[in-house]
């Protein structure tokens, strides 16, 4: 993980010096903004084949936008390009001989490079996922709680687009924005705040927030099938992108050790229910996300030696279709 300070690159771990110990994410930069029209947002109108995604499948952010892709029937509208999953010495990669992990829109090496094309005094950490606007040559966003936004209803207007799949419908907006806001704080961002501490009080204060939030959300669940309004919405996208990685990663590398998903009753059924949607499973590599936690965070894991478990079923009967409708 480096920074680009005034268009340069630098291999630059972030500092917890200054916070106590403390993990501290830095705000996204770029939050411009896609509409039907384009007339209030400052010129990106939505329209087939103009924007392109950024991504890496082992990003738990960039795994939002993915999943509201997918589900909202863009692929053939928005293109995508994937990193390797191995985030280095000049951060996220891409390899050019290799059809899986390649820029497909200007054969870049590197994705800070993306970012000082658009300005080339750019300071700020270089991350993913990037909406960009092949038409104009420009980041437009790169705050992803704000793309899936976008997906969501931007393009409702384009051929096959499944506009009758509303992830942030009206009525339910208040209370998706208070469960997003407590999931984000303390399990989201809950997890990083715990695996990235530098000092004990700060893992500890972590530690006991993610799993109090846990606890809520496994009780919570006891007696609805999704987090909000008893429908799918971005709360349950937003948390599962971290659920799915729990077991594997942030359980063991972020020292996220009190209990794993498979010990919730809930929550276990719940991450398979989701797992199950179809069009999700297809945006899940297990592989990719092991690899890069295990391999590019040398400082918690400087062996790089990438565990061989656990064996994870997410195909497993979820138990969940009494506390409602299944998502169609």
């Amino acid at each position: 993980m480096g920074v680009l300070v005034d268009g340069c690159w630098h291999d630059r771990w972030y500092d917890t010096a200054k916070t106590g110990g403390s993990f501290e994410r830095e705000a996204s930069r770029y939050r411009r903004w896609i509409t039907p029209d384009g007339d209030s947002s400052g010129g990106f109108k939505a329209e087939s084949g103009r924007y392109h995604l950024y991504v890496s499948m082992a990003c738990p952010w960039a795994h939002r936008t993915l999943i509201i892709r997918s589900l909202k029937g863009l692929d053939k509208h928005i293109t995508v390009s994937v990193v390797h999953p191995d985030m280095l010495e000049q951060g996220w990669q891409f390899v050019p001989t290799d059809s899986r992990y390649r820029d497909d829109l200007y054969s870049l090496s590197y994705l800070h490079q993306l970012y000082t094309r658009v300005d080339r005094t750019y300071s700020g950490r270089v991350t993913v996922p990037v909406l960009w606007d092949k038409k104009l040559e420009t980041i437009v966003n790169n705050e992803s709680a704000d793309i899936i936004r976008m997906l969501n209803q931007a393009f409702d207007g384009l051929d096959g687009v499944r506009g009758d799949r509303d992830f942030y419908p009206a009525e339910l907006q208040q209370e998706i924005d208070e469960v997003n806001s407590g999931v984000y704080e303390a399990v989201n961002n809950g997890v990083y705040r715990t695996g990235f501490a530098t000092s004990q009080a700060a893992y500890e204060q972590a530690f006991g927030a993610l799993f109090e939030c846990m606890d809520w959300l496994d009780e919570r669940l006891a007696g609805q099938r999704y987090l909000v309004g008893n429908r799918l919405t971005e709360a349950d996208w937003r948390l599962f992108t971290t659920l799915v990685r729990f077991d594997a990663v942030y359980y063991s590398h972020f020292k996220c050790n009190r209990r794993q998903i498979r010990d919730y009753p809930n929550l276990s059924g719940y991450l398979r229910d989701l797992y199950q949607v179809p069009g999700v499973a297809e945006t899940v590599d297990l592989d990719q996300i092991k690899q890069h936690y295990y391999v590019s965070q040398r400082s918690i894991n400087p062996t790089q030696i990438v565990p061989v478990g656990p064996e994870l079923d997410f195909m497993a009967s979820h138990g969940r279709g009494a506390l409602g409708a299944d998502f169609v």
